[in-house]
């Protein structure tokens, strides 16, 4: 069973919903597609076993041969190649701007003069290992780098999964949350009773609703009185699987780097329900 944790907006407490769930439920993988700000190694203080440079293909000119017609930029549905035509003075000027490529292979395919070649252009690493409560993966995208998606598609390949796999989805509804959750059997939309946490909520039922993936919703930061997202679940027909207390205490563990589970008995079952109720989906 795949599980996704996700949030509409980030600081919701997601990857404390995700890490916890993977602490309780013994054997499980935990995936780490948040990979502008992985984080949940942090908590679960995996054994980093495999680290693998994530590679993705980009055209480049070669020696000669381009006639500069500029039918590579025209095809090109992302913008990510310039062509200026040569004239008396010189010969063109072909650029590629690698941040808008989406390595479709197109313009190298369909050039007329096969005047264009293929190299390989780091964004970003995939690590995999192991901590005491299961298997783990993360990501980690390089500095500057956008290719969020295409990091996380080759991430899901990467890890190694268990009976329950836990994935801890990147914050927002962006391509990358979208990538992250394609394919799961459960997403769990973590918020906080507040305004913001309503309206972000919103646009992440949405989001998983478009996807056709069942969900439940997770409050937390819950100071009883939860009525604001309780009447928006009410009528959107949306289950709320638990409800996390905003409590000093734990607020207190989680900043230090702890695992709420291993707090008390009392945190530890909140978790324990959730995991059970979101099994059982």
């Amino acid at each position: 069973m795949k599980i996704a944790i996700a949030s509409g907006k980030g600081g919701t407490g997601k990857t404390t919903v995700a890490v916890n769930l993977a602490a309780v439920i013994q054997g499980s993988c935990l995936i780490d597609c948040d990979v502008e700000e992985p984080n949940a190694a942090l908590y679960l203080n995996p054994k980093i076993e495999e680290i693998n440079k994530v590679e993705l293909p980009v055209p480049r000119l070669k020696e000669d041969g381009c006639s500069y017609c500029g039918l590579c930029a025209r095809l090109c549905a992302f913008g990510a190649i310039s062509v200026l035509p040569g004239s008396a003075a010189g010969k063109g000027t072909l650029l590629v701007f690698d941040h808008l490529c989406k390595s479709c292979g197109v313009c190298m395919g369909l050039c007329p003069e096969r005047a264009l070649k293929e190299e390989l252009r780091a964004i970003g690493t995939v690590e995999t290992g192991n901590s005491c409560y299961g298997t783990f993966a993360r990501g980690q995208l390089d500095i500057g780098e956008v290719a969020a998606p295409a990091l996380i598609r080759v991430l899901k390949q990467k890890a190694i999964y268990a009976p329950v796999t836990i994935i801890d989805a990147p914050p927002g509804t962006s391509c990358a949350m979208i990538n992250t959750i394609n394919g799961v059997d459960l997403c769990v939309l973590v918020t906080e009773p507040t305004p913001f946490g309503l309206n972000d909520l919103k646009l992440a039922v949405e989001a998983v609703r478009k996807a056709s993936i069942p969900f439940c919703v997770v409050i937390n930061r819950s100071m009883g009185d939860d009525e604001i997202i309780e009447q928006y679940c009410r009528a959107e027909g949306a289950e709320i699987a638990a409800k996390i207390p905003f409590n000093m205490e734990m607020a207190r563990r989680s900043s230090e780097g702890g695992l709420l589970c291993a707090t008390g008995t009392v945190f530890r079952d909140y978790f324990t329900h959730l995991a059970e109720k979101v099994q059982k989906t």
